[in-house]
């Protein structure tokens, strides 16, 4: 297989990257056959995936513009994966010039085309580090140079949860993550889940054994499950619902039935 001249070297081509699947739904280019292969073959069990992560990008899209609403203009994305048009920076900074905005992923892929769409932008850095390690991440230069810790951040785990087992702890890791945030930061988050997928549940566990042979497992957890993560926060309304259903720009009646898979929120810690 020929590597493209955009693909970092010392990465292997050959094996699926859930980072590179999602830019291919999405419409991406930054995605090799491999990776294309795999979500096709999710795509024949859940045909509406590309809807589903589509919803993702539009709920954070308006969680970004709802946290510089309210005076929170720092951003800090966790499982940020590769850009795609409608980034967080481009959002937070078109609402607000104060907007500072640190991007995290453990793709090398995710990272080297995070920072070749930023640039030399002064108000925006790309951290390789992985959400089960949040010390490293809350202590890198990165976001210790560009952030502020002690003024409200946003928080943003999007598509991201769900890709760590319970063996992970993940609910610990976002405790300890908004335990060095300051008083008024925000969780922003989406998760998959069986609830609201319009198949029967065996048919959605096909797409989930395709993330299992990957070597990424796709976690789905309830609504209850999810709420739990914003243990610390206040959950701001309308709670913990449906992607489209979270404040939407448009009549939800619009949206694709795959749309409203899984679940969205925001919380703010007191």
């Amino acid at each position: 297989m020929e590597r493209p001249a955009w693909a970092p070297p010392g990465i292997d081509i050959s094996v699926p990257s859930v980072s590179r699947m999602y830019d291919f739904y999405l419409g991406g280019s930054h995605n090799f056959e491999v990776d294309r292969e795999a979500a096709r073959k999710a795509m024949e069990f859940l045909p509406g995936l590309p809807k589903i992560m589509q919803a993702n990008r539009a709920f954070m899209r308006r969680a970004v513009r709802h946290a510089v609403d309210n005076d929170v203009t720092q951003f800090l994305d966790i499982g940020s994966g590769i850009p795609t048009f409608g980034n967080v920076h481009e959002v937070a900074q078109a609402a607000s010039e104060a907007a500072r905005v640190v991007y995290v992923d453990h793709d090398p892929v995710a990272v080297a085309h995070s920072r070749a769409v930023l640039g030399d932008d002064p108000r925006s850095a790309v951290v390789a580090a992985d959400l089960r390690k949040p010390r490293e991440i809350l202590h890198s230069h990165e976001v210790t140079e560009l952030l502020d810790l002690d003024r409200p951040v946003a928080l943003l785990l999007v598509a991201v949860l769900h890709f760590l087992e319970d063996s992970d702890e993940p609910g610990a890791a976002v405790a300890e993550l908004l335990e060095g945030l300051a008083p008024g930061s925000m969780l922003v988050l989406t998760h998959a889940s069986y609830e609201g997928i319009p198949v029967p549940e065996e048919r959605a566990g096909g797409a989930v054994g395709v993330y299992r042979d990957i070597r990424n497992p796709l976690v789905m957890r309830s609504r209850e499950e999810v709420t739990r993560f914003f243990d610390g926060t206040e959950i701001v309304e309308p709670g913990v619902v449906p992607m489209p259903l979270w404040r939407p720009d448009s009549p939800d009646e619009e949206e694709d039935p795959f749309a409203f898979s899984g679940f969205a929120g925001v919380g703010r810690k007191a």
